[in-house]
C-alpha cells in the first residue's frame, strides 16, 4: 500500500484526449509507464466554497496564488471509510497539497472543531491550516464530482505520475459522499482528461510520444468547469429573482 502524503508539490499539466487518444498513447508508451495498484476506480470530491463561490471565482481568473477546499474519497465510501480533507493550491505554477485523513463517520465533528483532532505532527500543522481557512472564508459544501481513474507511474522517474479520468460528472443535491456517485457529465464532449504530474521536465520517452501523437496541453478543472457550465447560470438566476 502506498504510503500516505500530508504534504507535496508539484506541476499539474491538463490534456484532453478522445478514447482513440488515450489507447494510443498507453500502447506507445509500453512498460515506461505502469499502471498503479488500483486500477480502474472511482473518486469522489465534495467541494467546499464560500456562499458566493469565492474561491472558484478567484481561481477561474487564474492569480499567482489560489487555493481550493474539498473531502475526497475512494472507491464507494462507508462511514468507516478513510477519507482525506484537503487544501490544494497553487501558486507561480506549482501545486501544493495539503491533506488530513480519517474516517468519514468522524468528518462532521471534525470539520466543527478541526484543531483538536490531532496533537501534533505535520497532521497537527495541516489541521490548523484547514480550521484557518474554514474560518476565515466560512465554507459550505457546494458540488460533489466523481469520475473514474486509471493511474500510472514512470519506475525510472519516481515522481513522474500520469493520470487518466473517464465520465467526469457533478451533482448539486444530497451532497453526501455515502449517496453514491451518481450526476450529469461536466463535459460530454470530453472522452479522457489525462493529468501530467511531475517536479520538473517530462522524460523524454514521454514528450516525443505526445509529439508523435500531436497531443498538446488543454485548460480544463473539474470545479472550475462545472461552475461555469452549471453552478454560475444557477447562481445568477437566483440572485435576478
Amino acid at each position: 500500500m502506498t504510503k500516505l502524503k500530508h504534504m507535496f508539490q508539484r506541476k499539474e499539466k491538463k490534456y484532453l484526449l478522445s478514447y482513440a487518444d488515450f489507447e494510443q498513447l498507453i500502447v506507445k508508451l509500453g512498460s515506461d509507464l505502469v499502471e498503479d495498484e488500483y486500477g480502474l476506480h472511482t473518486i469522489s470530491s465534495l467541494y467546499f466554497d464560500t456562499e458566493d463561490y469565492d474561491l472558484i471565482r478567484a481561481s477561474i481568473e487564474k492569480p499567482d496564488y489560489r487555493e481550493k477546499f474539498r473531502l475526497r474519497a475512494y472507491g464507494e465510501p462507508q462511514e468507516s471509510t478513510p477519507v482525506f480533507l484537503e487544501i490544494k493550491k497553487k501558486y507561480a505554477g506549482i501545486v501544493y497539497k495539503r491533506r488530513v485523513a480519517m474516517p468519514l463517520e468522524e468528518v462532521a465533528d471534525y470539520i466543527a472543531q478541526p484543531e483538536d483532532k490531532f496533537a501534533s505532527g505535520v497532521e497537527r500543522q495541516v489541521s490548523q491550516e484547514i480550521s484557518w481557512l474554514l474560518a476565515r472564508k466560512q465554507l459550505e459544501p457546494k458540488v460533489m464530482i466523481a469520475y473514474e481513474r486509471r493511474a500510472f507511474f514512470a519506475p525510472s522517474e519516481p515522481e513522474f505520475r500520469v493520470t487518466f479520468d473517464f465520465n467526469i460528472r457533478y451533482r448539486q443535491e444530497d451532497l453526501q459522499l455515502l449517496s453514491g456517485t451518481e450526476g450529469a457529465r461536466v463535459a460530454p464532449e470530453i472522452d479522457v482528461l489525462m493529468e501530467v504530474k511531475a517536479l520538473g521536465a517530462y522524460p523524454i520517452w514521454f514528450a516525443e510520444a505526445l509529439a508523435n501523437l500531436a497531443i498538446y496541453p488543454g485548460s480544463f478543472t473539474k470545479y472550475g468547469q462545472t461552475y461555469q457550465r452549471y453552478l454560475f447560470k444557477k447562481e445568477s438566476f437566483q440572485h435576478v429573482i
